[in-house]
Parts: structure tokens; sequence; C-alpha cells
């Protein structure tokens, strides 16, 4: 397998970071997003859509997405399940991951991408340039400061998000409380639960890959 990776972007980190759960060592090619080497005709190659994450696996397939290459990671490497260990829990993980990519994630995303002025022309990812939109950079951050107490009642006094059990939600929550300082947020004083369960994640070793 070959993994292609942006060492400083919050996509591939998600999926990186269950590559480090799973303990699997899967050599990766850095594309630098900086530089927008995701637009060059060589990576257009490996992903029309000009984005990372991308596992490509040995006979050439390649999954575009972060959820494509978790659920065959998943599949292919079960242990320890990232997904949910029964029906119930993979439903609730799925729920927790569709909400937080919607309301965290991409409410960054939403913020950053139509105010820094490094992604000027790039409003959105892909091969095309959308214009920078301000009042979607306002409502971005809004979105982003919503959140927090959402995940706090979510979190509440359980270890993770679903119970007892580390999963892609806490994953992908870990790095929304990360990516969202990008836009100058922090943890609110009041969100303790997040706080501490924070704190918990972060000493894990998939943390700091």
């Amino acid at each position: 397998m070959k993994f292609y990776d942006c060492s400083t972007a919050p996509s591939p980190k998600r999926v990186r970071m269950f590559i480090a759960e799973k303990g699997l060592d899967i050599p990766t090619v850095e594309i630098n997003l900086r530089e927008q080497q995701q637009l060059t005709p060589e990576f257009l190659e490996v992903n029309p859509h000009a984005t990372v994450p991308v596992l490509e696996l040995d006979d050439g397939a390649r999954l575009v997405t972060t959820a494509g290459c978790r659920a065959y990671l998943e599949s292919a490497h079960p242990e320890p399940p990232l997904m949910g260990r029964t029906p119930l829990e993979r439903g609730q993980v799925a729920d927790l991951i569709s909400r937080i990519e919607t309301d965290a994630l991409g409410a960054v995303a939403e913020c950053l991408r139509n105010t820094a002025k490094a992604m000027k022309d790039r409003g959105l990812t892909g091969p095309v340039n959308y214009a920078q939109i301000p009042e979607l950079g306002a409502r971005g951050r809004a979105r982003a400061e919503r959140f927090f107490p959402q995940l706090d009642r979510l979190i509440g006094d359980k270890p993770y998000l679903v119970g007892d059990v580390f999963t892609a939600a806490d994953i992908d929550a870990f790095i929304f409380v990360g990516f969202v300082k990008w836009i100058k947020v922090d943890i609110p004083a009041d969100c303790r639960n997040v706080a501490r369960w924070m704190e918990s994640v972060s000493s894990r070793r998939s943390a700091g890959v």
C-alpha cells in the first residue's frame, strides 16, 4: 500500500491517526498543499478530485476519501476495532462522524477557506477555483464555536464519545479541537468534559503522528 498525505492538513491526519491506532506501517507520499502540489498533472492522475488523503492499494486501486480509506482499513485490519464493536456502536460511530464532519470540521474549513489570504480563490477543495465569500467565513466561525457545547454534552462523563472504547469519532473530534485553533478558537472554559477528554486523547501515541 501507499498513502498520499499532507502532514499539516486535518483530513489526511484523520486517516494517519487511524493507521497508527491499527499499528500499521504504510509508506507515505507527502503532498504539499501550500505549494498546490495537489493541482499538478502528476497528482491529478492519482486523484482527479485534487484532495488528500489517498490510499493506493497493492493492485493499484485507489481510495480517495477519508471514509473510503478508513472503511478499507477497518475491514482489512479489524483489530483494534475503530468503527464500533457491535451493530449499535457502529451506528453510533457513523452518526458521530457525520455530525463532526458537518458541524465541526466543515465549519472550520468554511471559515478558513473564505478568510485566509493564502487560500484566495480556493473557497472549495478540488481542481476548480472558487472565490472566497467573507460572509461564509463569519458563519463558519460561529458554527465552530457553537459545536463545543455539543461536544461537551456528547462526551459527558464517559472516557470516550462511545463509552469506554476509543473510536474514529474520537479521532475526528480530536482533530477538530486542533484544527479550530487555526481560526483562533479555543476550548471554552465551561467545556470541562472536552478539556478532560482532550488531555486523555492527547496522551495516545497516535495523537503525535
